[in-house]
């Protein structure tokens, strides 16, 4: 299982690395009050960050995620993101 670190770089921008055996990828993600509360509303920015790479990393590996994103870009690659997300939270 991999280690999700999740530190806020500003108020809309998080740092998120990502440690598993094989080594560690480092990915820089915007969220917007907005995008919080459509996808997690009553959760943490942090949480729902974590929330989104364990979601990613369930379906591609560390490698693969971009290394910047603003946080909607994962529904164009996952239409189903909006729909399962909100039980993900809390759950990482």
């Amino acid at each position: 299982m991999a280690d999700i670190s999740v530190t806020r770089s500003n108020d809309t921008t998080f740092r998120v690395t990502v440690a598993e055996s094989g080594g560690e990828t480092t990915h820089d993600v915007t969220l917007t009050a907005d995008d919080l509360a459509r996808y997690a509303p009553g959760a943490s920015p942090e949480d729902l960050v974590r929330a989104s790479f364990v979601f990613l990393l369930e379906r591609e590996p560390k490698e693969s995620i971009l290394s910047r994103f603003a946080l909607p870009v994962i529904e164009r690659y996952f239409p189903e993101y909006p729909r399962v997300i909100g039980a993900l939270v809390g759950r990482g």
